[in-house]
């Protein structure tokens, strides 16, 4: 729901309807279609529109390089959420950039953020390891130098989007003997080098992820980011943004935690639902008439906005969590026809209730699961220590 009114100014309105007529125009019904089959989050032909016609430059600068004042930016984010524009790759990019921007040699800021603002460049993130967990420091891939080069092997899990991408943001182990959080260098790899095989994983919701193979990749040194074991400094800002640990702008004009664009499908699942519904039957009655389904249906919407409202990390962890309370709710609420996925005959819902069903449970581990940034917000927020994984001591007999 939004309660809110805000007063555009006439410039300001004339860009929002612009937006609109974009989105419509490149985000059709076929996009939203063949991302659902296809799980990529990810569409060349909407991303190259959006560098050509100037979005992605003016959404990554700031406004004193010609990028989106406060306002406009604000409208940008809410229209893109609203016109379910594909997201992830275009969320991974954007917080690659950053670090490039900061940490990158001119050199190599050159190569890559022309074609960053264009769309022909995209950049995604190579973090976990298939025997790690969300702990990324305990990084095992290993990158030699060998002169002016530097070889690299391992293997990383979960590099969404790299099959549409041109560079990975590696975090590679450059000095095995040191303490985990003073032996990594970061680099972004181009993904075309000899030596990197990737391979498609279908997750339980039917997104694409992928493992990504590393044997003797041989890149230049120019591709490094930072100083030599010192990539946590380069890692802690994107890791910071992803987990929604940023502090708020004074203006306001920002989402209230991370997870919103997910949020967007909730809150159109359950206005759909409230919709539904609503709707006279055939027998003269609604389903809301029934007291049960009134009260389930108040309590899904209660429990959305509450979560809505939650700002930072806590927004973070209410949101998943409500997306995997509400959805079987409002599944229940519209019957065995809501299991139709969009565009199928019959659905009770053009598969919206669906959808949040099946992105529920990735919604709590992008980016780390729910229960380490429950452990995040009981260490760092309330000051009850840390979480103590070892298991327990057998007292001697």
């Amino acid at each position: 729901m939004d309660f809110s009114r805000v007063e555009l100014s006439d410039d300001d309105q004339a860009f929002l309807e612009e937006v609109r007529a974009f989105l419509r125009e490149h985000v059709t019904e076929e996009v939203i279609r063949r991302d659902r089959e296809t799980g990529d989050n990810f569409n060349e032909e909407v991303h190259l529109a959006l560098g050509a016609a100037g979005y992605l430059a003016r959404e990554w600068k700031p406004e004193s390089e010609g990028g989106f004042n406060r306002v406009r930016r604000r409208i940008w984010e809410l229209e893109k959420r609203r016109a379910h524009v594909p997201w992830v790759t275009s969320g991974t990019t954007a917080l690659v950039a950053r670090a490039v921007d900061k940490f990158g040699s001119p050199e190599l800021k050159e190569e890559v953020m022309p074609g960053v603002f264009s769309g022909h460049v995209r950049l995604c993130l190579g973090y976990t390891e298939p025997e790690g967990g969300s702990d990324v420091a305990t990084c095992k891939t290993r990158a030699v130098r060998d002169g002016d080069e530097w070889v690299i092997n391992g293997s990383k899990m979960f590099t969404t989007g790299a099959h549409n991408c041109q560079y990975v943001f590696l975090i590679t182990n450059t000095d095995p003997d040191a303490p985990k959080h003073k032996s990594l260098t970061m680099f972004l790899v181009p993904l075309s080098t000899p030596g990197i095989e990737i391979q498609g994983i279908r997750t339980v919701d039917g997104d694409r992820t992928n493992i990504v193979y590393y044997t003797d990749v041989r890149i230049p040194d120019k591709y490094r980011l930072g100083e030599v074991n010192d990539g946590w400094t380069v890692l802690r800002d994107p890791l910071d943004r992803e987990h929604g640990n940023v502090a708020a702008e004074p203006d306001g004009l920002q989402d209230v935690s991370i997870m919103m664009h997910q949020a967007g499908f909730m809150a159109a699942a359950v206005d759909t639902a409230a919709a539904k519904v609503a709707e006279v039957g055939p027998d003269g009655r609604r389903l809301l008439d029934d007291g049960a389904v009134a009260y389930r249906l108040g309590r899904s919407v209660a429990r959305m906005e509450a979560a809505l409202s939650a700002p930072s990390i806590f927004g973070r962890v209410a949101l998943a969590q409500t997306m995997r309370d509400i959805s079987p709710d409002l599944m229940d609420l519209l019957g065995t026809a809501s299991s139709l996925p969009l565009g199928t005959d019959g659905s009770a819902d053009d598969g919206a209730a669906e959808y949040i069903y099946r992105f529920a449970p990735l919604v709590g581990i992008y980016g780390g699961t729910l229960e380490v940034f429950r452990n995040m917000i009981a260490q760092y927020v309330l000051g009850l220590g840390k979480p103590a994984y070892a298991p327990v001591a057998k007292k001697a007999s």
